[in-house]
């Protein structure tokens, strides 16, 4: 029998994931297929993206994606994230950019053992307080330094900018309660979630699985932003209130995705990520395993064997 239309690629065929471009996004335009490219159409005329060698498509508003087009990027090992505009936030996604589980189960082995989910936690913290030694510190003493380590800096940016700060107050039924300072770190701190989320989704881990939040279904993604926000939203908040746009919350948006405009922080979480849940690999190798295409079965412990292979053909049962 014969099937109509491109031939898959063959597993050999496809780009390893570290040859790949790490994500595309498009924005107001229609994705199709043409025979093992990506199309994208708007106005100025049809672009044509080599599914093989892309790893993240994001499609933002305005777009329009076809099944064949989903078809391809499935059969290329690419994943597909729908987004808010340059990606700052998260709606759904299509399969993971990993083939591998690898980071998957490193990220549930860590956060199940008690001891390793403090290890993470620490390391979480370190990473905030550079040169600084967390490795004797309880939870609740990280907790007690990361809460002084942000008033300060809710301090400080207050006297750079000489906008009044209380504390941090919001209503999430009601935004416009709060003051232009709180307005804006709500709408930046949600934009930083949904790119966060992004990553998170497109590398195989599982958001919910958190090592210092718990409980929600975004604890990992609350994890990784506040590795962030000191240094993103929290700055952003107070400038935005002292330009004091019309509105503020539109404004904090557009203002990080204009930062996060051109990748860098897209690689920089991917980075951070690998460095909590596998810090022995380094990038060739941790690109080289996310792509992994390898069934195993377990064996017990933590033993795993070939799959593909029949056992025990020749045991009397």
């Amino acid at each position: 029998m014969t099937i109509p239309g491109a031939r898959p690629p063959d597993l050999p065929d496809l780009v390893r994931a570290q040859d790949r471009m790490t994500f595309i996004y498009l924005e107001k335009c229609r994705i199709h297929r043409d025979a093992n490219a990506i199309t994208a159409t708007d106005e100025r005329g049809v672009v044509h993206i080599p599914a093989a060698s892309l790893g993240a498509l994001l499609l933002g508003p305005g777009t329009t994606v076809t099944q064949q087009a989903m078809v391809l990027m499935a059969e290329s090992g690419s994943t597909v994230v729908w987004v808010g505009e340059e990606g700052v936030r998260y709606y759904a996604h299509g399969r993971s950019l990993a083939h591998s589980s690898r980071l998957l189960e490193a990220q549930a082995q860590l956060m199940t053992n008690q001891s390793s989910r403090l290890r993470v936690a620490r390391e979480m913290y370190a990473m905030r307080f550079p040169g600084e030694d967390t490795s004797g510190l309880t939870m609740q003493q990280l907790r007690g330094r990361e809460g002084a380590r942000i008033r300060r800096a809710y301090r400080e940016h207050s006297r750079r900018t000489g906008v009044p700060w209380s504390r941090r107050d919001y209503e999430v039924e009601d935004f416009a309660a709060s003051d232009p300072v709180n307005q804006a770190l709500s709408a930046a701190n949600t934009s930083l979630y949904g790119v966060v989320h992004s990553v998170i989704v497109a590398l195989g881990c599982s958001p919910g699985l958190g090592f210092v939040h718990t409980g929600h279904v975004r604890s990992f993604v609350y994890d990784i932003a506040d590795l962030y926000k000191a240094e993103l939203t929290i700055p952003l908040a107070f400038d935005l209130a002292v330009e004091e746009p019309f509105d503020i919350g539109a404004a904090a948006r557009r203002a990080l995705r204009d930062r996060f405009h051109g990748g860098a922080f897209l690689d920089r979480c991917v980075r951070d990520v690998r460095h909590l849940l596998l810090p022995e690999d380094d990038d060739d190798s941790f690109d080289a395993r996310l792509g992994e295409n390898v069934v195993q079965l377990w064996d017990g412990s933590r033993r795993a064997v070939a799959g593909g292979t029949g056992y025990g053909e020749d045991t009397p049962w």
